[in-house]
């Protein structure tokens, strides 16, 4: 088949899991024979001069690269309009392409790129197929009382109503888009992401220095490796660790990532007074972090809200001891008490509990770490999830759609 895909960031260029995404599944696709386009963006705060749009072969993939237009226009600031900015680029990029490549399916990833995936796949005639990979309610525990919480909400909306055939990552993405979205859930297809354990060998040596240099006493050390937004529950970790560290002296918690919460979770470490035991390493290449994670005695997510967690099988694939909340699609990445422990969103004690649990009983963490490991080969394998993508794109069909008009958006918490 002749694949479109849209996305607004592919590695290099990669802002959280959605990127990493996308490359392996184009990658897989490509691999089965599927002739694969990517159309992504450049750097932000680039433009067409520094980095002009590129069209290029890798790894089987072909890669237009849309250059950011003169406009001084900031993502952090200017959502909304830099979203349609990248849109029309990337509009005007696929229309050239549609003059000598025409797609059997235009996919989307995630309502940024929603108005040039739907211009492009009405042009040429091609079903539609959505991926939601997270929702603005989900990210905001359901509340969309911001200007900027509606405009995102309605842009989802759009692409979730327009799009011929929707897939999310998890069950519980299923329910929440039927529910926020008013769409059939059985008209959503469950995929979940993959992973590609290879990448996590590590030498012994870069992980004695990690140890070292983040443990020097031989303490207990824990990771946590993301996002640093408030969703992401890092401060309940840090709210948890001088319990932790009654049980288990000396306990020290690296913290790897960048995000708008950070600064606000140094403060946190400060309030708790364990700012000593926390090291915030910010971004770590994925040498530092493969050898972080063989060091570390457990990985510990928090999410609050979570709609998939593949930071929870790249843990599994280091063969690191895991404790995660079961928000979302953590509760079915992780298996309590088979591939992890787990405890309920928010709930300092629990995680606190949790974590002295694998701390307390090295063997039996590493048998669960044992099992998770031995899950991916199954149950979270690249290769059979593009056979299923596949099948998605051969089972839909483009429809007749109806104008729609704009969603009704909540006055109170959108899950309620």
């Amino acid at each position: 088949m002749r694949v479109l895909m849209l996305s607004w960031e592919y590695p290099p260029v990669v802002v959280g899991g959605l990127g990493r995404h996308v490359h392996a599944l184009a990658g897989h696709l490509a691999a089965q024979g599927h002739d694969v386009v990517v159309l992504c963006r450049q750097p932000a705060g680039t433009d067409a001069v520094t980095h002009p749009t590129t069209d290029t072969m890798t790894e089987g993939v072909r890669l237009i690269r849309v250059a950011e237009d003169p406009p001084h226009l900031v993502f952090e600031r200017d959502l909304v309009a830099w979203t349609l900015a990248m849109g029309h680029a990337m509009a005007r990029a696929g229309s050239a392409l549609l003059r000598d490549w025409r797609p059997d399916v235009v996919h989307a990833h995630d309502w940024l790129v929603t108005h040039p995936a739907i211009a492009l796949a009405q042009e040429c005639g091609a079903p539609l197929v959505a991926t939601v990979h997270a929702t603005e309610a989900g990210r905001h525990s359901g509340w969309l009382s911001q200007t900027l919480n509606q405009q995102v909400h309605s842009v989802e909306w759009w692409l979730a109503n327009r799009a011929d055939a929707l897939i999310t990552c998890s069950s519980a993405m299923r329910r929440e888009v039927a529910h926020l979205f008013e769409v059939d859930p059985s008209s959503v297809t469950v995929l979940h992401n993959g992973i590609e354990p290879r990448r996590w060998r590590v030498r012994s040596s870069d992980v004695a220095a990690a140890r070292a240099a983040h443990s020097p006493s031989g303490a207990p050390l824990l990771l946590f490796f993301g996002r640093l937004e408030w969703e992401k529950g890092v401060q309940d970790l840090i709210a948890a660790l001088p319990r932790i560290r009654r049980a288990h002296p000396g306990t020290r918690l690296v913290v790897a990532g960048t995000g708008t919460h950070r600064d606000w979770l140094v403060d946190q470490a400060r309030k708790h007074k364990v700012r000593r035991a926390v090291d915030f390493v910010g971004h770590l290449s994925d040498r530092a972090l493969a050898a972080v994670l063989a060091a570390a005695d457990a990985v510990v997510l928090p999410s609050r809200y979570e709609p998939f967690g593949i930071v929870a099988l790249e843990a599994a694939a280091a063969g690191t001891p895991l404790v995660a909340s079961t928000a979302g699609g953590l509760g079915e990445v992780v298996v309590d008490g088979v591939t992890g422990l787990s405890f309920a969103p928010g709930d300092v004690d629990a995680l606190a509990g949790a974590v002295r649990s694998v701390l307390d009983d090295h063997p039996a963490a590493q048998r669960r770490a044992r099992a998770a490991k031995s899950r991916l080969a199954t149950d979270f394998d690249w290769a059979k999830i593009a056979e299923d993508t596949a099948a998605v794109y051969r089972s839909t069909t483009a429809r007749d759609h109806l104008p729609l008009g704009r969603p009704k958006i909540p006055t109170g918490n959108a899950f309620l």
